[in-house]
């Protein structure tokens, strides 16, 4: 199983912006905790991250026919990014959209996703496990309904 995580933008300032929602983890340490957790899963795995729009979406565009999910969490882009939800849409691949910080429990504009539409899952609020959680939900969904 291939697994694709695309992170969006200001999350590879992780450690240093808001540590009081989003943690001490810097985007390095992140990615190792996702990277170890997909090895002991046995997942293939590859980690992403950029603060542009359209290079979310070429990522996700050719994530079609390579991966078996995705893994994303579009930050800001959530709020309002189209582009991000067709994109998802398009290439059909099982998703699971996760958020670091509870985004129900944020200002009003946080509580909306338009990404999510596309996605079988959504986790947030359970801080950067919930990156593992996705993936131990994915494999669950490939193996028992593939």
């Amino acid at each position: 199983m291939k697994i694709l995580v695309v992170n969006g933008p200001n999350l590879n300032m992780l450690g240093v912006r808001e540590k009081s929602i989003y943690g001490n983890t810097n985007y390095k340490d992140l990615v190792k905790y996702i990277e170890d957790a997909a090895s002991e899963l046995s997942v293939e795995i590859e980690v992403l991250q950029s603060n542009i729009e359209g290079e979310i979406v070429t990522i996700i565009q050719n994530a079609y026919g390579v991966f078996d999910g995705i893994i994303i969490n579009p930050a800001a882009y959530t709020h309002y990014s189209i582009a991000i939800l067709d994109a998802l849409k398009s290439v059909r691949i099982p998703t699971i959209e996760v958020h670091i910080s509870n985004i129900h429990a944020r200002e009003d504009f946080r509580k909306k996703s338009v990404t999510a539409e596309a996605c079988i899952g959504q986790i947030c609020g359970l801080g950067i496990h919930g990156y593992v959680l996705a993936l131990q939900a994915l494999i669950n969904i490939k193996n028992n309904f593939a």
